[in-house]
C-alpha cells in the first residue's frame, strides 16, 4: 500500500520543489547587485583570475565599473577599485563593513580567529586590540623600544661591514633583523626557534588569502577532499607553532612578570595575567595569547621588512632618488662625532618620509583590503546583502590614473602637495594599512622599524647591484599572499661610506 503512494507522493512534492527553488532564485535574482562579467556554470568567473588576484581585478574594474560582483566559485564577491566607494563602505558605513571573511587557513593557524587580525568584530575585537596597543603599539610604547631598534641596526650595519664589498641577500638579512626587533618588543628576547617561525609564519601568510579551493566551494564534497593534504599540512604546520609558543608561555610562566628588557612586563606577561585574573568580559586562554603572538609576529616582521625591501629595490631602479634621499640625510648628520641616527633626526628627514610613502603606494602590504558585510546595505545605488564578501582592491586604486599622474613611475614628490594623506588611511586614495575601525593597529610600529634602519642604511653604504645586473631589469612582481612581499629576493653590495673630512 505504501509503494501505490510513492507515485502520488512524488507528483506532490516534485512541484513544490520546483516552485521553491523558481522563488528562491527569482529573490536572488531581484537584489540589485554591482553589474560583472559572465560567469560560467560552477567556477564562475575563477577562469578570469590570475595567480595574482589583485591585478586582475584591476583589470576587469576597467571594463566593468569601481564596484562589481563576482562569482569565485561558490562565493559571491563584491570588488571594490574606487576610494568613493571604499570611503562609503569603509568609513561612512564603518562598522556593517568591519567583519573579516572566513578561510580555511586563517581558521587552522590563527586559532579558530580568537587573534585581532581576523575575529569577528565585535567586544572581544575590541578588548584584545586594546590591550595590545596599550602594551605595544602605542605611540609612547613605541618610543620605549627605541634602544631595542637602535642595537639591531648596529649590529645589521656592522654585518654589513664585514661583507662590504661582497653580494648579501639583502632580503633574508632585512626580514631576520625585523623579526629579532619584534621578538625583542613583544616577547622579551629573540626566539631560539626564530628562524623556523619566519618559515612558518611566510607559508601561513601565503595560505591564508581565502583561494584554497575549500574555500571557493565550500559546500562541494570533492573541493574538500582535494584539500586535505592542504588542510593536513596547515595541521601540521600549527602543531609546529603551538610548540614554539608552548615553550614561551612556559618560560613566561616560570619567570613570572618582568620578562621583558627593562624589567617590565613583556606582552605575554600582560596577556597572562589578565587571562588568570578572570576580570574581563571575555575570558582569554592560552589559544586566544597564541593566536595574539602569531599576529604580532607575522604583522611585525613580515609586514615590515616587505616594505624595506620594496624601498630599497625601487631605489636601486631610481638612482636620482637614491641620491636625493642618501644627500638629505647625510647633511642631516653632518658634523656629528658619531654616526648613529637617532629617531629625532628622523624627523628632520622630510624626503625620506616622501619615499617611504611613495614605496607604500605602489607596494602596499594589503594589496586587497578583506571584509565581510555584517548586514544588508545600499553602496553606490546597488544592494550589498549581508554576508558578502568585500575585497577593496588598495593595490589598483593606489595606481589609478585618475588620482595619480604618472602612476607606475616611483615619484616621491608627488606627496608634497597631498596634505591629506597619511598611513591612517583617512584619505582613502591612499590606504597602505587599510581604513576605518580595521585600520592596523601597529602603524606607529611599523613606521619606525623602516624608518630607522633604512636611513641607517642609506647613510653608512653606497649601493650597487651586483656585476652584469641591470636594476630596470628587476623583476617586480609580487609574491602573493596576506601581505605582499617582492617574488625575487634583492641582492646588492654594500661599500661603506667614505664623508669627505
Amino acid at each position: 500500500m505504501e509503494l501505490d503512494l510513492l507515485p502520488w507522493k512524488l507528483s506532490v512534492i516534485f512541484p513544490l520543489l520546483i516552485i521553491f527553488l523558481i522563488k528562491k532564485w527569482k529573490k536572488k535574482s531581484d537584489v540589485n547587485l554591482p553589474p560583472g562579467p559572465k560567469k560560467l556554470p560552477v567556477i564562475g568567473h575563477l577562469h578570469l583570475i590570475s595567480n595574482l588576484p589583485f591585478r586582475s581585478f584591476g583589470d576587469l574594474s576597467r571594463q566593468y565599473g569601481p564596484i562589481m560582483h563576482l562569482k569565485l566559485g561558490e562565493v559571491d564577491t563584491i570588488v571594490v577599485s574606487s576610494p568613493e566607494i571604499a570611503k562609503e563602505m569603509l568609513k561612512n558605513n564603518d562598522p556593517i563593513y568591519a567583519d573579516r571573511p572566513e578561510s580555511i587557513a586563517v581558521n587552522i593557524l590563527w586559532y579558530k580567529y580568537e587573534d585581532i587580525v581576523f575575529s569577528p568584530y565585535g567586544h572581544y575585537w575590541r578588548q584584545m586590540r586594546k590591550i595590545c596597543v596599550i602594551e605595544l603599539l602605542s605611540p609612547k610604547k613605541v618610543r620605549s623600544f627605541r634602544s631595542i631598534r637602535k642595537d639591531e641596526v648596529t649590529r645589521f650595519v656592522e654585518s654589513l661591514r664585514f661583507s662590504a664589498g661582497e653580494p648579501v641577500n639583502l632580503t633574508d638579512m632585512v626580514h631576520s633583523v625585523l623579526s629579532s626587533i619584534i621578538c625583542r618588543a613583544a616577547f622579551g628576547k629573540v626566539l631560539k626557534d626564530k628562524e623556523a617561525l619566519m618559515r612558518l609564519v611566510s607559508v601561513a601568510l601565503e595560505l591564508g588569502t581565502g583561494f584554497l579551493l575549500a574555500d571557493m566551494f565550500p559546500s562541494s564534497v570533492i573541493a574538500n577532499a582535494v584539500s586535505w593534504s592542504t588542510k593536513r599540512r596547515l595541521m601540521m604546520m600549527r602543531s609546529k607553532i603551538d610548540a614554539i609558543f608552548d615553550d614561551m608561555i612556559h618560560e613566561h610562566e616560570t619567570n613570572r612578570g618582568g620578562n621583558g628588557e627593562f624589567g617590565n612586563e613583556d606582552l605575554v606577561d600582560v596577556l597572562l595575567r589578565v587571562k588568570e585574573s578572570g576580570e574581563m568580559d571575555f575570558p582569554i586562554g592560552y589559544g586566544h595569547i597564541k593566536a595574539v603572538i602569531l599576529d604580532m609576529f607575522s604583522a611585525g616582521s613580515e609586514t615590515s621588512s616587505s616594505a624595506l625591501d620594496w624601498v630599497m629595490t625601487e631605489l636601486m631602479r631610481n638612482p636620482l632618488a637614491m641620491a636625493k634621499v642618501q644627500a638629505e640625510i647625510r647633511q642631516v648628520m653632518k658634523g656629528r662625532s658619531h654616526t648613529d641616527i637617532e629617531e629625532e633626526d628622523i624627523q628632520k628627514m622630510k624626503y625620506l618620509k616622501l619615499v617611504i610613502m611613495e614605496a607604500h603606494r605602489l607596494h602596499p602590504q594589503a594589496t586587497v583590503i578583506p571584509r565581510k558585510s555584517r548586514e544588508s546595505c545600499q553602496i553606490n545605488g546597488y544592494t550589498i546583502p549581508a554576508k558578502m564578501r568585500v575585497l577593496v582592491n588598495a593595490w589598483a586604486i593606489q595606481r589609478d590614473p585618475k588620482y595619480w599622474t604618472d602612476p607606475e613611475t616611483f615619484k616621491p614628490e608627488r606627496f608634497l602637495n597631498e596634505p591629506t594623506m597619511d598611513f591612517a588611511g583617512n584619505d582613502t586614495r591612499y590606504m597602505p594599512f587599510g581604513s576605518g575601525k580595521r585600520v592596523c593597529p601597529g602603524i606607529a610600529f611599523a613606521s619606525a622599524s623602516v624608518a630607522l634602519p633604512l636611513a641607517q642604511l642609506l647613510h653608512d653604504f653606497n649601493w650597487k647591484l651586483p656585476h652584469g645586473v641591470d636594476a630596470q631589469a628587476l623583476n617586480m612582481i609580487e609574491h602573493f599572499g596576506i601581505t605582499s612581499c617582492r617574488k625575487d629576493k634583492l641582492f646588492v653590495i654594500a661599500t661603506p661610506y667614505q664623508p669627505l673630512p
